[in-house]
């Protein structure tokens, strides 16, 4: 049989196969989250990742998160998060968020808990991502094996609870790379400029000469459509694509530092410290 039909064939049964993991329907989605809420006062470990094919949703219980391997990115309506290894985010119950990532070899656990009035703390109501500790690991090796729902009185129960109650105890500092999101036309424009320059010099007058704006009016921009300065979204900008680099390529820090637009290694080494709590180093070491 002819060969290149052979490899269009095979092209034709990938591209098909791909497609087909992709289709969700709306009774994909109440499926997911009927699991998730089927009873309610279990808490429910889930290993698969079926959850980053699923658009925007929603469900009652609160979740755990936990991100190994490489680089997770959870949006919701105000802002893109981004999870890097060997760290979890809370998400509060009945909030709207939808996950993505793109790496083969990333694994996530998913821990749905139960809201319980009576021990609740104010963590618990605000969406946040934190480095996974070495209790926090301990305790989720102990329990790899385990999936599935679990009911009070169980001993997994119990154990699974003191995990949840642990979390704000632990005071961890936040990850704090969160990118707010618009709809906005014009902000979109100088936000994809911004992302496809980031090599280059990028300064407050540079964007505002681009788009023919005043200085005063681009601040306001930036102000009024994304809550946050110029100069601390250009900072997120450039680190999360360092994290990429670092993830997705074999170059050094020194040579990330330059493609990210730092003309300083040590500059883009307490920036990266700044917002994501580790050095550019040691990051590199847990993806």
């Amino acid at each position: 049989m002819d060969r290149s039909f052979l490899m269009q064939l095979a092209l034709f049964l990938l591209i098909q196969a791909i497609w087909l993991q992709r289709i969700i329907t709306m009774d994909d989605i109440k499926e997911w989250d009927d699991k998730i809420d089927e009873f309610s006062s279990s808490i429910l470990i889930l290993r698969q990742q079926l959850e980053q094919r699923l658009p925007p949703h929603r469900h009652n219980k609160g979740q755990l998160l936990l991100v190994f391997g490489g680089i997770a990115y959870l949006q919701t309506r105000e802002k893109d998060y981004y999870i890097p290894s060997h760290h979890y985010i809370w998400i509060p119950g009945d909030y709207i968020h939808s996950l993505m990532f793109n790496a083969m070899d990333l694994f996530i656990i998913n821990i749905y808990f139960p809201y319980e009035e009576s021990a609740e703390d104010p963590f618990y109501s605000e969406l946040g991502i934190y480095p996974v500790s070495r209790l926090m690991s301990e305790m989720l090796n102990f329990a790899a094996p385990w999936y599935g729902n679990y009911f009070k009185g169980s001993w997994e129960h119990e154990l699974l609870n003191a995990l949840k109650h642990l979390l704000p105890r632990e005071k961890l500092k936040k990850f704090s790379i969160q990118l707010p999101t618009t709809d906005d036309p014009k902000m979109m424009k100088v936000v994809d400029f911004m992302r496809n320059n980031l090599q280059e010099p990028l300064t407050l007058g540079m964007i505002s000469e681009h788009f023919a704006m005043s200085i005063r009016s681009t601040t306001r921009l930036f102000s009024e459509k994304l809550q946050i300065s110029f100069v601390q979204y250009l900072k997120m900008l450039r680190v999360i694509q360092a994290m990429e680099l670092m993830k997705d390529t074999d170059m050094g820090i020194s040579e990330i530092s330059y493609a990210v637009g730092y003309s300083s290694l040590t500059a883009f080494s307490n920036t990266f410290l700044q917002l994501t709590n580790l050095r550019p180093t040691e990051f590199k070491a847990i993806i």
